[in-house]
């Protein structure tokens, strides 16, 4: 059986633990600076504060300060930080890192750059080391509460090497736990990234939904109109991104369990009340919002090259009001723009 150590003890890449352990894996949680508390909890009784879950039998935890004991040994690094802590896993890990061990990343996000593109996190990884390391993702529809209960759970795993990332999806492949893999990890990871910002943007019909009914009741026509409509665009980016058409699958299946299922669901049902953003994130005050991180990124790519005229802007109308919510304004959805 092999060691696998997970940098960042957040909640999926603490939930990664129940298919390691389900295959005789023996799993090394290191805390990031952020989670003192939770490593101390964990190194206690075993229960994860955050995730709410029992973690395996066969998960050790540690200190950041104890890293280079948790790496002695390991077949694998899991990069288990959300995107907020994506520049301080490559500035301050990847140095720390051996050869040859590779890593994956449950990051799901995307870096905009001048010129308009979006480019991966692995890619990112790839740019900021000569190390001979090599960087794979994970990306799919998941959410870590329903892989730590052993829901049946779809994912694919993307690298440049199929080879190594099939002995990879070893390590994970339960009956529960379905691994595909993939070169194309531009494709995947804008694919599941982008999902971020359009799940924030469908969740706007539940609040609207609320505030018309004056209590918690939800229509779904125009959750559906925004879904389709969100679909339309992730598949332009996808495009854009040079990714391969065929991941908007991976994007949708992340999509829908993102809007049942996910914390932007919570943001975006306050924002569609007619909540002001900052009385929302007040309200939300301790949740990690990435669709705030992807959202923005993504609009700013897009709105660059909307300068640039390689794209226009009735090719994005959804995306940009999200980027206009995010800057203050009130929702106020452009129905008419959605081209059925």
């Amino acid at each position: 059986m092999s060691i696998i150590t997970v940098i960042g003890s957040g909640q999926m890449g603490s939930a990664l633990a129940f298919p390691l352990c389900d295959n005789g894996h023996t799993v090394r949680l290191v805390g990031s600076p952020l989670d003192g508390e939770i490593i101390k909890r964990i190194a206690l009784d075993t229960y994860h504060p955050t995730l709410k879950r029992t973690l395996p039998q066969g998960v050790e935890a540690y200190d950041l300060s104890m890293l280079e004991v948790a790496l002695e040994g390991a077949e694998l690094i899991v990069g288990g930080v959300s995107s907020f802590g994506l520049d301080w896993f490559k500035d301050d890990i990847i140095p720390r890192l051996p050869q040859g061990v590779p890593v994956l990343s449950v990051t799901k996000g995307m870096v905009d750059l001048e010129d308009g593109s979006l480019v991966s996190y692995p890619e990112v990884y790839e740019g900021s080391t000569d190390k001979r390391i090599s960087f794979n993702a994970i990306g799919g529809p998941c959410t870590s509460y329903e892989l730590a209960d052993r829901d049946y759970t779809c994912v694919s795993f993307c690298g440049r090497d199929i080879e190594e990332l099939e002995q990879i999806r070893a390590l994970f492949a339960t009956d529960y736990y379905n691994v595909g893999v993939s070169v194309d990890v531009r494709g995947v990871e804008c694919a599941v990234a982008m999902k971020n910002a359009y799940a924030l943007a469908v969740s706007l019909a539940i609040g609207m939904s609320y505030k018309r009914e004056g209590r918690e009741l939800e229509h779904y026509n125009s959750q559906a109109a925004l879904f389709y409509q969100s679909v339309t665009e992730m598949r332009r980016l996808l495009k854009l991104c040079g990714g391969g058409e065929d991941n908007i699958a991976l994007g949708a299946g992340d999509l829908y369990v993102t809007v049942f299922g996910g914390r932007t669901r919570k943001i975006g049902t306050l924002l569609g009340t007619g909540m002001p953003l900052d009385e929302a994130l007040e309200r939300l005050n301790g949740v990690t919002l990435e669709s705030l991180v992807i959202a923005k990124r993504t609009n700013a790519a897009v709105k660059r090259l909307i300068a640039a005229g390689k794209v226009a802007p009735e090719d994005f109308p959804l995306l940009l009001h999200v980027g206009e919510i995010l800057d203050g304004q009130r929702v106020n959805i452009p129905w008419k723009s959605f081209k059925m």
